[in-house]
């Protein structure tokens, strides 16, 4: 059985029984069962799976190793935790997130004017709401206008300017939020997103912006208000080391803050930066810590500095979205196509007089088997080259050399599947080289913009027929007009799928751990929109599809884009009434055709 790194990646959500992918929760319903009953309301084309047990379940994972580190240590204040809304805003998501996290007093990140807005509506008075980012006045003064509306909101200062901003608006009797300060740390982080973190880092206060703010402060009988440091040093964080690095230079800092007669500052804020796993096979492996050894080093650190320095020990704030939001949703999409499923035995029409290499590739396709199957492969593959250049000097036809093409690949299948089990390097090279091509009906653009823009993996795996060995190196295309729209077959990190006729059986792919920043950095490349979504939810009875949203129609994708879609229609409308090949008895017929594919979603649909 072919477990594709479950393992590894899956964090015991999702098991493999009777060759199927299933929840492991519940029920344990089947992906493939799931899509089948949306499928069957004639929702076609990609699925967005939510999953809100997992939502809950990685946020209550975050509190209670926290909560363990605290007691285990003796740790003399409480730890808290704030979701980014940048790593996912949609509704089907968010909701679900404030819900889930009533019970932690779990709060929210925002980085904008629009998320301050949504964070003001949606959060909980009392939960903790922090904003980070750079802010004119008018966003600082949301954040006096959500402290007068009774929420716990601390705005993170980025520059000595927006800390002027604040002063101005405290000069009009308001109720001040609480405010923190960015730290520049020294400390970098490791990876794409180390950036975040050093000397150059984009935000955050120096050490003599810091001293700068807290006399800015004192003169205006501010200080009592400034209760938190903030600091990143970056998203997916691979390696502690560099972590803990940051903790010890921030603990030491807070400390000095307070010594400066800061004494209501009480809390640092780490910022996100859990790494969640993405790797399918263990040369491949994104994170080399546990969230407990997470916990335990941020802990221990800030009770070990506290003590030295003679300060109480903070409050502990963190921002990790990745953790939060990563697994809680699967895409599951159909597979179109595969490239080589022309090379059929049916395609084979041999002559009666065939050329020679011909009639040796049919001798080596009729007599190949398990002992001789890597040098009937080789041959074969050295005869396709030599019937390429007999065709291009124009001393064999199409026919012969289409009965060539199919020959040989008739050969591969049989040499795969005799070789199956074998894992030398040899075999390794060949299904590099003879790889399949399935066109998935996706776009990259869309759904995974951070395999386009950054070349980040995420777990692939068949839901279905796992049960049988996958023999096919698979590069998977999909179906944008663009030639990157592809994930190619890698070598290091291969991906090997079933050899299936997809004319005849539907085959799924799912492509995991897409909640975290997929839906909100996805791109309309080629006018495709969101996928459909479905809002999963377990009960007594089993599982419940709670919502289904379908995805945007085509005259809403371009509306959305700025057209005027009562007109885009009746430009057609007018064109197909005024068409001198149209016969007048048909057009009617033609404009409902027309109708009915304005009214349907953008992705390709399938007969079946």
């Amino acid at each position: 059985m072919q477990n594709y790194g479950l393992y590894q990646w899956a964090d015991n959500n999702f098991i493999i029984d009777q060759g199927l992918i299933k929840v492991n929760y519940g029920n344990n319903p089947s992906l493939l069962e799931i899509i089948k009953k949306i499928r069957n309301q004639n929702i076609k084309g990609p699925i967005l799976l939510r999953f809100e047990h997992l939502i809950e379940k990685q946020i209550k994972t975050l509190y209670e190793n926290f909560e363990h580190s605290i007691k285990e240590n003796n740790y003399d204040n409480s730890f808290h935790a704030v979701f980014p809304l940048k790593v996912n805003q949609f509704p089907g998501f968010v909701e679900h997130l404030i819900q889930k996290g009533l019970p932690h007093n779990y709060g929210l990140e925002a980085g904008s004017k629009a998320e301050i807005i949504l964070a003001m509506a949606l959060n909980r008075i009392g939960a903790p709401i922090t904003v980070n980012g750079f802010k004119d006045y008018e966003m600082i003064d949301l954040g006096f206008i959500a402290a007068e509306m009774g929420h716990n909101i601390t705005i993170i200062i980025e520059g000595i300017s927006e800390l002027e901003s604040i002063i101005q608006l405290s000069k009009h009797n308001r109720i001040n939020p609480n405010i923190g300060l960015r730290v520049r740390l020294h400390a970098g982080g490791i990876g794409i997103w180390a950036k975040s973190g050093g000397v150059n880092s984009k935000f955050g206060l120096t050490a003599t912006e810091l001293i700068e703010a807290i006399e800015l402060l004192k003169e205006n009988n501010l200080l009592e208000h400034f209760r938190m440091i903030h600091f990143h040093i970056g998203s997916q964080m691979s390696e502690i080391t560099p972590l803990k690095k940051a903790i010890r230079e921030a603990g030491n800092i807070y400390a000095e803050l307070r010594k400066l007669g800061a004494n209501n500052l009480d809390a640092i804020n780490i910022g996100g930066g859990i790494a969640v796993e993405y790797g399918q096979n263990e040369q491949c492996i994104d994170r080399n810590y546990t969230i407990r050894e997470f916990s335990n080093d941020v802990v221990f650190l800030l009770k070990e500095i506290s003590e030295q320095k003679g300060v109480k020990p903070p409050r502990i704030f963190t921002e990790s979205g990745r953790y939060i939001a990563a697994s809680h949703s699967v895409l599951v999409a159909p597979v179109l196509e595969l490239f080589s499923q022309d090379y059929q035995l049916k395609s084979l029409k041999l002559k009666p007089k065939n050329p020679p290499l011909i009639e040796e590739l049919n001798d080596l396709y009729n007599n190949i088997n398990q002992k001789n199957s890597i040098e009937f492969l080789h041959d074969s593959l050295d005869h396709l080259e030599s019937l390429f250049t007999l065709f291009d000097l124009g001393y064999i036809d199409l026919q012969d050399r289409s009965n060539a093409e199919t020959l040989v690949h008739l050969i591969i299948k049989k040499a795969l599947y005799f070789n199956r089990e074998n894992q030398l390097p040899e075999m390794k090279k060949l299904q590099h080289k003879l790889q399949e091509r399935y066109l998935v009906n996706i776009s990259l653009f869309q759904s995974m913009p951070d395999f386009w823009g950054l070349k980040q993996k995420f777990p692939v795996v068949p839901i279905h027929n796992l049960d049988q060995k996958p023999i096919r190196s698979a590069s998977l295309w999909d179906i944008t007009c663009d030639s990157d729209g592809e994930i190619a077959f890698n070598y290091d990190n291969p991906l090997f799928l079933h050899d299936i006729d997809v004319e005849k059986e539907d085959y799924f792919l799912g492509f995991f751990l897409q909640g975290a920043y997929q839906e909100v950095l996805s791109m309309k490349h080629n006018l495709f929109t969101k996928p459909n979504e479905a809002i999963i939810e377990f009960n007594e009875n089993g599982y419940n599809i709670k919502t289904i949203k379908e995805a945007d129609k085509i005259l809403d994708i371009l509306e959305n884009i700025g057209y005027d879609k009562n007109k885009i229609y009746k430009n057609l409308k007018d064109k197909i009434q005024n068409s001198s090949i149209i016969h007048d008895q048909e057009k009617t017929d033609t404009l409902a055709i027309i109708e009915k594919y304005l009214s349907q979603n953008g992705y390709l649909r399938t007969i079946n």
